[in-house]
């Protein structure tokens, strides 16, 4: 299903917590690069600074990320196409080559306030572990939470 269709009836609301997840374009390990994951890191900042929003939590996986944020200002929509064309943009400097880094679209879950914000951030935060790439918390270098686990 396109991702047009999966906003049908979908509303950014600025203030709202969101998780984020987005894949590499055919399952590309491009993170798996310590350089291309700072690429990432450095975007989420970014967003940060330019006050579209304020993470809450994070993970770059070889092929993937999961990021937790407030959202300030503009769409989500935005927020998703501007850090992933800025992060292709500067990955695809980096490797020196055009071409696709994202699959199009994106998964998002609005966060209840009555949900435990504690417990998404530990699920992905956890994602290392799960994948068999560390065995505790802290451990990952690509991975960040604004609370301490």
């Amino acid at each position: 299903m396109s991702s047009n269709r999966l906003r049908i009836g979908r509303h950014s609301i600025a203030g709202q917590i969101y998780v984020m997840t987005t894949r590499c374009t055919g399952q590309a390990r491009w993170f798996e690069r310590p350089e291309a994951a700072e690429i990432v890191v450095d975007q989420f900042r970014k967003m940060d600074r330019s006050r579209c929003t304020l993470t809450l939590a994070w993970v770059v996986m070889p092929d993937h990320i999961h990021w937790m944020f407030e959202l300030r200002s503009h769409s989500l929509a935005y927020v998703a196409r501007r850090f992933k064309s800025s992060s292709a943009l500067a990955l695809n400097r980096l490797s020196r080559r055009q071409g696709k880094v994202w699959q199009p679209g994106f998964f998002d879950h609005a966060l209840r306030m009555d949900e435990a914000l504690l417990r998404h951030a530990r699920y992905i935060v956890g994602n290392p572990i799960r994948a068999g790439m560390t065995d505790h918390i802290g451990e990952y270098k690509y991975a960040w939470c604004r609370w301490p686990l």
